[in-house]
């Protein structure tokens, strides 16, 4: 949906045509970025991201 793209500060989401489906996804491109502010996990409105430490 694109939500943790527009939560994200530090840009580790990017919405990409991915094979199988027909709308863009999230897709975590920039995982060494990533702060561990959770901003994603708990604004994902499906609950797929978790956020490992």
């Amino acid at each position: 949906c694109g939500t943790c793209v527009d939560v994200c500060p530090v840009s580790v989401f990017e919405l990409q045509d991915v094979e199988g489906y027909s709308e863009k996804k999230s897709v975590p491109v920039n995982q060494d970025a990533c702060i561990v502010c959770r901003s994603c996990e708990v604004q994902c409105p499906t609950q797929a991201i978790t956020v490992t430490e």
